[in-house]
């Protein structure tokens, strides 16, 4: 199992919302900070772009090449002697010479364009990727996973592609429509302005028609996003879909989804065949006056047959990159929206974060102190879920919180390892605060285990050393004895080595609660906290787990959350939590002793399981 890498962390920012809005200086920014990835690999980009030139300059001669060759024609067809029909001989050899190359260094163009551009798009996939990793849980609350999968697929795409796309189209249009044009008008202006005509109708209507393509792009992007997370909800829910019998609700909201997605591919189909159908009108239309003008102009003898063929073949080579003119725009536009999405999520700072020179904790007592903590939660602010929360606990004591749901007793959880940052007051370790010193170190010192236990598609034996993947083969399997699964894991027939299924699909509700005690006991860490982690588990099989660790409880703080007070009996300390306040404190004989909120949960639970007298 490879080990997980290391980031230092950055100073915190206050997290934002990435929008499609792109101002014309920030879409200009956003391409140059496309281009200066690409340009991560100068040799790839400069080669590209020599190909393009020396591609684009080829082609202008093959025009020239074919109406030389069809002047030649006529002589020798005329009665010409033999130097005519080697001049012809000649001229077709050059014809088949410059194109060769000028594929050959069109193909050089495409090679190192896709380089340039796969290059870009590998650096922003892994920029993008790591900074998902790096971001704090406030943002992953608010933010659907389908729509950050659309995001690092479908606008990563768009992005990456500029230099192929943009760059480089642009260069082409550049040499072909400037030179090529230039030598046109120098042979004839009328006709060559004739032979141009096409050019600015079929530019301007491709460059709309990708624009409008482009709006409908980004719907469609959003109507594909949608679509994600109704693929992705259900998968993930797909044994409660078998369970109720909702395969026809499923299917019939994806089918919607589907449906929307397909009106919109059809607009995108039909807008595209409207324009290319004009466009092609159009370059007839001029070619069709090229054809007439010209006709004339050799029927009086102003101009050469050869020449003529040149124009025509110009414009056949001219057609297809002034078309490509509207893709250039698309391209500049899909860059700067698609682009200025992926950067603005690059440039988040985590709000949960510390200073890249913060130092690292050191431990000796390993007090954990809960000093006045207050917390609201991101997504509403002014709503404080814990309020002056304050407690110590030594190494070697067992704190129990209790409390109905919403009093805050996960939110404590969360906090302690700094998933988020407290509001006020402050939590510190051996009078070491946890905002001063590397997040590396607090999630060393701190384990927790949730009841929502997640579990990746690998062995039992790199689930359970998932935060620790140098350990030995002896810790792996003393933290799933003391997590009582070792002996379920020794009748597989592949032991520690034996696959669970996607998210653990293979183990049970219980089973993949004991695998996530087991990953976080074998961290040894100074502060081990359980949050209603044990719900799953029946009542023998969590004694003899909380036995085995109560056995190495000396060298650390444990924090018990738990809604059975079974569970709790045995902590030094309980505390009730109401409305984000320590409500009652104590031990459970004392608790029972004061006839409070606790003593009244407890006979709840006493007679809802059946012991009555």
């Amino acid at each position: 199992m490879a080990k997980a890498q290391r980031h230092p962390t950055k100073p915190p920012v206050e997290e934002q919302r990435f929008t499609d809005t792109v101002s014309p200086a920030k879409g200009l920014r956003t391409m140059w900070r496309v281009l200066r990835i690409g340009m991560e690999t100068p040799w790839q980009m400069a080669f590209a772009l020599v190909a393009t030139i020396v591609a684009a300059v080829l082609q202008l001669i093959i025009p020239q090449l074919l109406g030389r060759a069809v002047d030649q024609t006529q002589v020798a067809a005329a009665g010409g002697d033999d130097a005519a029909t080697r001049a012809l001989f000649l001229t077709a050899l050059l014809v088949l010479a410059v194109s060769a190359l000028r594929g050959l260094f069109a193909t050089f163009q495409n090679y190192f364009s896709e380089t340039v551009g796969h290059y870009t798009g590998l650096r922003l996939r892994l920029a993008y990727y790591d900074k998902i990793q790096h971001l704090s849980f406030g943002f992953h609350d608010r933010m659907h996973s389908g729509d950050l999968i659309t995001l690092g697929l479908l606008d990563l795409e768009g992005a990456r592609t500029f230099f192929a796309t943009g760059v480089v189209r642009l260069l082409l249009l550049v040499v072909l429509i400037g030179f090529g044009g230039w030598w046109l008008i120098s042979i004839d202006p009328v006709l060559g302005l004739l032979a141009l005509s096409f050019v600015p109708y079929v530019g301007w209507r491709s460059s709309t028609s990708q624009l409008e393509l482009r709006q409908t792009w980004l719907d469609l992007q959003e109507r594909l996003s949608a679509l994600t997370r109704v693929i992705e909800e259900n998968l993930a829910g797909i044994r409660v879909v078998r369970a109720f019998s909702a395969q026809d609700h499923e299917l019939a909201k994806f089918r919607v989804e589907s449906i929307r997605a397909l009106d919109l591919a059809h607009e995108r189909v039909d807008l595209r065949v409207r324009s290319s159908s004009v466009m092609t009108l159009s370059f007839f239309a001029a070619m069709g006056l090229v054809l007439l003008v010209g006709g004339l102009k050799v029927q009086a003898g102003n101009m050469t047959v050869g020449t003529l063929t040149a124009f025509l073949t110009f414009m056949m080579i001219l057609q297809m990159p002034v078309r490509q003119l509207g893709m250039l725009v698309n391209s500049v536009a899909r860059t700067s929206t698609c682009g200025a999405r992926i950067f603005a999520l690059l440039d988040l700072e985590p709000t949960v974060s510390t200073d890249p020179h913060a130092p690292s904790f050191n431990l000796t007592e390993g007090t954990l102190r809960l000093d006045c903590v207050s917390f609201a939660y991101p997504s509403a602010p002014d709503h404080l879920v814990l309020r002056d929360i304050s407690f110590t606990a030594r190494r070697g004591e067992t704190i129990g919180i209790v409390g109905e749901q919403g009093s805050g007793k996960t939110t404590i959880a969360q906090l302690i390892p700094r998933f988020y940052d407290v509001t006020g007051g402050a939590i510190t370790l051996d009078g070491q605060n946890i905002r001063h010193v590397t997040l590396l170190s607090v999630r060393k010192a701190v384990a927790v285990v949730t009841q929502d236990v997640f579990m990746f598609t690998t062995t039992m034996e790199n689930n359970i050393a998932y935060g620790d993947p140098w350990t030995h083969e002896e810790g792996i399997e003393t933290s799933s004895s003391d997590a009582q699964l070792h002996d379920y894991i020794d009748t597989l027939p592949e032991r520690y080595r034996t696959v669970v299924g996607e998210r653990g699909a293979s183990l049970s509700g219980g089973q993949r609660q004991r695998m996530s005690i087991a990953r976080s006991l074998i961290l040894d860490p100074a502060v081990l906290i359980f949050d209603d982690s044990t719900a799953a588990i029946d009542a023998r099989t969590e004694e003899r787990i909380f036995a085995a660790i109560r056995a190495k409880a000396a060298s650390r703080v444990t924090i018990l959350i738990a809604h059975r007070l079974n569970t709790l009996m045995h902590a030094d300390r309980i505390l009730v939590l109401e409305g984000g306040t320590i409500a009652e404190e104590g031990t459970h004989a004392d608790l029972l002793a004061l006839n409070g909120r606790y003593r009244a949960l407890y006979d709840l639970q006493h007679h809802s399981f059946g012991d009555r007298p």
